[in-house]
């Protein structure tokens, strides 16, 4: 409604002002005006001052963009490829400005310079071989080495040794939500598909594999500092993409394949709280949610919690209504802890044993036996 109500003013202002130009017309009646629609000289020095006015725009808002929003930006990166991404960030940050500069100077100065003037003829020429040289030559270098480095650096983030000691995880995207999926001791995951979604397995693990006997599904996802983590990631449903900011890491998860991302953390989840410049963020933000609060007690709602920092897996295509919600907590512990946090959880075979023997107890015999396809996975849970 109030969406509505804010068009509707905006339409009734247009009118206004298109009404009040038609009076401002109609208040010159009798007087000399030049409706030629040539412009003058005068129009031209107008027009040229004012290219240098948008010039001097351009960079007084950069500059305020970079000192009022400069600090909002990615700190120091989580995962041990993660310099190299920065790295490349920044160098192409820096080609963009001083490209920028020198040619938006340039465009805003000849276009000034070169104003029309009465009696002034614009000099022709069909081509010139040595400037066309000049502004193919040098982008095209400049892009080539961009796209080496970015190839060099990508080769490296993305090759996996085979042999190499990886954890494997499978990251499973649905609407609008993230599971993770561990390869158990034997660190191969199972084998799965949507098909096989039923009840608890809510991943589509194939439980007739033998390497799915040891798989273990979360929604809070726990990995290992100093260890490298390789990453299998599908999709239920739509397009989602696996983003992991603090990672550098990003990877599409497409319906009816598999992709994939390794990197390595190099920072636990408390470790990286402790660094200089999240504890000045963290304050900063309780700061604000603290003011915050006060406006909402004031009105008798409940306040605020305060911010804890945690890694975030986030969603970062738009997959539909509630994209915004679709996230997962990351911690990242040391390689203690993780052992400890992981001996404690139940295999999906087991729950999916625990979830069948359920009904049975209670005398539901027809929630147990309600495929061929589920006698035949319990035949070889059993056997185990």
């Amino acid at each position: 409604m109030t969406s509505l109500l804010v068009i509707i003013v905006l339409v009734l202002l247009a009118i206004a002002l298109w009404q009040l130009t038609k009076i401002f017309d109609l208040t010159q009646v009798g007087s000399t005006s030049d409706n030629t629609e040539i412009a003058t000289d005068k129009d031209n020095n107008i027009q040229g001052y004012l290219m240098f006015g948008f010039l001097a725009f351009i960079y007084i808002f950069t500059i305020y963009g970079l000192i009022k929003w400069g600090p909002l930006v990615l700190h120091t990166p989580a995962s041990a490829h993660g310099g190299q991404v920065d790295n490349l960030m920044n160098i192409t940050w820096i080609l963009i400005f001083i490209v920028q500069a020198i040619t938006q100077v340039l465009v805003h100065y000849f276009a000034f310079k070169y104003r029309g003037k009465e009696g002034q003829k614009a000099l022709f020429f069909a081509d010139n071989n040595k400037l066309e040289a000049v502004w193919s030559i040098i982008p095209a270098v400049v892009l080539a080495g961009l796209i080496l480095y970015g190839l060099y650096a990508w080769t490296n983030i993305m090759f996996v040794d085979e042999d190499e000691d990886t954890v494997v995880i499978e990251l499973y995207a649905q609407q609008f939500n993230w599971k993770a999926r561990y390869s158990g001791e034997d660190n191969v995951l199972g084998k799965a598909n949507v098909r096989y979604i039923e009840g608890v397995n809510t991943v589509g693990i194939d439980l007739a594999d033998s390497y799915s006997q040891d798989d273990i599904v979360v929604t809070e996802l726990h990995i290992p500092k100093g260890k490298k983590i390789l990453f299998k990631m599908r999709s239920q449903d739509v397009l989602h993409s696996a983003y992991m900011p603090h990672f550098r890491a990003q990877m599409n998860c497409v319906p009816g394949m598999v992709t994939q991302f390794a990197f390595e953390p190099i920072y636990t989840t408390a470790e990286y709280r402790e660094l200089p410049f999240m504890v000045e963020k963290v304050a900063n933000i309780n700061a604000l949610r603290a003011k915050k609060s006060e406006a909402l007690v004031a009105k008798g709602e409940p306040a605020l919690d305060p911010y804890t920092f945690d890694y975030l897996l986030l969603c970062n295509k738009i997959c539909g209504a509630s994209h915004y919600n679709m996230q997962m907590k990351i911690i990242v512990d040391t390689p203690e802890d993780y052992q400890a946090w992981l001996k404690d959880k139940a295999t999906v075979v087991n729950e999916v044993k625990a979830s069948l023997a359920a009904p049975a107890a209670t005398g539901d015999a027809k929630s147990i036996d309600s495929s061929s396809a589920k006698k035949d996975d319990v035949a070889v849970m059993a056997a185990k």
